[in-house]
């Protein structure tokens, strides 16, 4: 029961922020037809009960997995098993990521399927498998951390050259999409066993981030490879299927089931079947014990399956809603404001920045407090929210006129901040797009996209999640610059004092 009371807890504090703004919007701002809002309530409550029993299964099946599988390749001793390994594990986990399934979801309605949602899945899962393997070098080897991102990101930029403006959207916000609440914790958990094969069998303090920072980039290179490789050169963008409203209350979740049952049953099936195969060739686990990790995956999938019905059927078309009806106000004040208030609110009631802020404060003693932590984190994914608003508003303002000088920013205080902000600042790119920003937020800025003449919705409508991802890098990189400061100044006292 307490595992329960707890995993529900932290989904209420998640979603429950975004329900109650958006009903006082409903009763001030933008009035929303009532079956409409009665179709968000319900789907608001299939997403908490969902993601309750989704994250349970994360703890009974997916992590433990990875613990064991983590182990495993450190006994093996072998580093091409380890790679070959967990470059399957990390396609297969990064297929089920909830966050990437509704990217993929979106994107495929938005252009009413001419980017196929399963063919975005399988090559920003490749991208990410391949990536992760990198990342298990460069832990094995003690390539330093900020070397392995700047030739990546010079990567990235070099392709974007060649990508069009639809795709790069897209491609960012896959990477902020695919590191979600499915693969991250079940990444950390393999990257255990690749520090205990360094030969210098104490892992490094900053050994432990960044590996989600690499795996991440994976999809961003993957997605822009596929535009360059593909002949499609443009593209119809439409949200009508997305904002569809209805008289009937059940009628749109109950069409959603056979094809979410689907869905969900793909994502979850290829790893129990990897569980089962690893368990006769290498775990050889006690009964119980399979029969406890079987029971997580099978957890897993219920929450997965009420989730995406709760997020179809009736949460993110508020969003979308909200979003139409105030970009089509007079004053753009309000929605850039509300656009900060739902970064806000997001950020802080995300579980994933909970624990990364609690381990911020763990792995500096407590010098760096977490209220320190989250008020800038807070600020910062605020902020791109709003500038996300404020490129629809604008059409001449380009993703990449936020992206360039951003990373600019980002990689060059990766020379000059302590190594170990840096994979911190990382890896939170990747845990900030949780849940509510892949949902809510999505829809809420493909809305204002859709609504506003002189946006593109493909292009402007995307991107939002990259905005996310990047602003705790910049926000924490700060941050570790602060401390350092702090830190010398610190010395600077002690010593003056000891003369």
């Amino acid at each position: 029961m307490n595992i329960i009371g707890s995993k529900f807890k932290e989904v209420l504090t998640s979603v429950l922020p975004i329900t109650m703004l958006v009903m006082l919007i409903h009763f001030t701002l933008v009035p929303i037809e009532t079956p409409m809002i009665l179709r968000f309530v319900l789907g608001a409550l299939l997403v908490m009960i969902g993601l309750t029993i989704f994250l349970i299964g994360v703890d009974i099946g997916v992590t433990p997995l990875g613990d064991y599988t983590g182990t495993a390749l450190a006994k093996s001793n072998k580093l091409w098993i380890v790679l070959i390994a967990g470059t399957i594990l990390g396609f297969f986990i990064s297929i089920a990521e909830p966050g990437l399934l509704v990217l993929a979801s979106q994107v495929s309605i938005v252009t009413t399927g001419e980017i196929s949602g399963t063919t975005l899945l399988i090559v920003v899962s490749l991208g990410l498998a391949v990536m992760l393997a990198l990342g298990f070098l460069r832990i094995f080897y003690n390539i330093p951390l900020y070397k392995v991102l700047m030739a990546l990101y010079v990567l990235i930029f070099s392709l974007a050259l060649f990508t069009s403006k639809e795709f790069l959207a897209i491609a960012f916000d896959a990477s902020g999409s695919t590191t979600g609440i499915l693969a991250v914790p079940f990444i950390l958990s393999l990257s255990v066993g690749i520090s205990k094969m360094k030969k210098d069998s104490k892992a490094s303090e900053k050994d432990s981030f960044g590996l989600v920072a690499i795996a991440s980039t994976g999809a961003i290179i993957s997605v822009m490879l596929l535009d360059i490789f593909q002949d499609t050169t443009t593209y119809n963008a439409d949200l009508e299927m997305a904002i569809t409203e209805s008289s009937a209350l059940l009628r749109p979740f109950l069409s959603l089931i056979p094809s979410v049952f689907l869905e969900s049953l793909m994502a979850i099936t290829p790893l129990v079947v990897i569980l089962l195969v690893l368990q006769k060739a290498v775990f050889k686990l006690p009964k119980r014990e399979v029969r406890k990790l079987v029971t997580g995956f099978i957890y897993g999938f219920i929450g997965l399956f009420i989730f995406l019905v709760g997020v179809n059927g009736g949460f993110m078309d508020v969003g979308a809603t909200i979003g139409t009806r105030l970009a089509l106000f007079d004053n753009k004040v309000y929605i850039i404001v509300i656009g900060f208030v739902f970064g806000i609110v997001t950020i802080l009631a995300e579980p994933a920045v909970y624990v990364l802020t609690h381990q911020i404060e763990d792995v500096t003693s407590g010098y760096v407090k977490r209220i320190a932590v989250l008020v800038p984190l807070s600020i910062g994914v605020g902020f791109a929210v709003a500038l996300s608003v404020i490129r629809i508003l604008v059409p001449n303002i380009q993703l990449m006129h936020y992206l360039v000088p951003g990373y600019i920013l980002s990689l060059g205080l990766m020379f000059i901040v302590p190594k170990l902000f840096v994979g911190i600042a990382f890896d939170a790119g990747g845990v900030a797009t949780g849940p509510m920003t892949a949902t809510f937020i999505l829809a809420f800025i493909q809305g204002a996209a859709n609504a506003f003449e002189g946006a593109d919705l493909l292009v402007d409508g995307f991107g939002m999640i990259a905005m996310v991802a990047m602003a705790p890098i910049i926000t924490l990189q700060l941050l570790g610059l602060a401390f350092q400061r702090k830190t010398k100044k610190k010395e600077e006292v002690k010593k003056h004092a000891a003369l």
